[in-house]
């Protein structure tokens, strides 16, 4: 065989290594019914159940949060998370959260949040009108 050929199968190896161990460490979406099922961590999308109380003393353990969330499905979950309370984690419309199931309970390693945008419908229309009004 030639140099090149033997080099270009080398890269091809190579490549097709990289690509599996990328797809390996990929986690997936799903809902609390599917983190009980398996061990791999999870992407699970809900939102915060406001009804129940929030567990977070900074001054016992500033590493500790702790609160319920219904995901997409509607399954109620408490879910732990070891870490400081994301600031205007009450006023979220959807949260994300990263992590795999502990018992009955959900332990996330991140938390992402949609939080309220802070322009409303009502303002987008007064700033249009103003914008024409003005350009007239």
């Amino acid at each position: 065989m030639k140099k090149s050929s033997i080099f270009g199968l080398v890269v091809i190896a190579i490549a097709i290594a990289v690509i599996i161990s990328v797809y390996s460490n990929t986690s997936t979406y799903g809902s609390f019914n599917d983190a009980e099922k398996t061990s791999s961590e999870l992407h699970i999308i809900g939102h915060l159940n406001k009804s129940k109380e929030l567990v977070y003393d900074a001054t016992k353990d500033a590493n500790y949060f702790a609160f319920y969330m219904k995901d997409n499905k509607g399954e109620e979950r408490k879910v732990v998370f070891t870490g400081t309370k994301p600031e205007d984690f009450e006023r979220s419309e959807q949260l994300v959260l990263t992590g795999n199931m502990v018992g009955s309970e959900f332990h996330a390693s991140k938390i992402l949040m949609k939080c309220p945008s802070k322009y409303t419908q009502d303002k987008l229309e007064v700033t249009e009108v103003k914008a024409k009004q003005a350009s007239l």
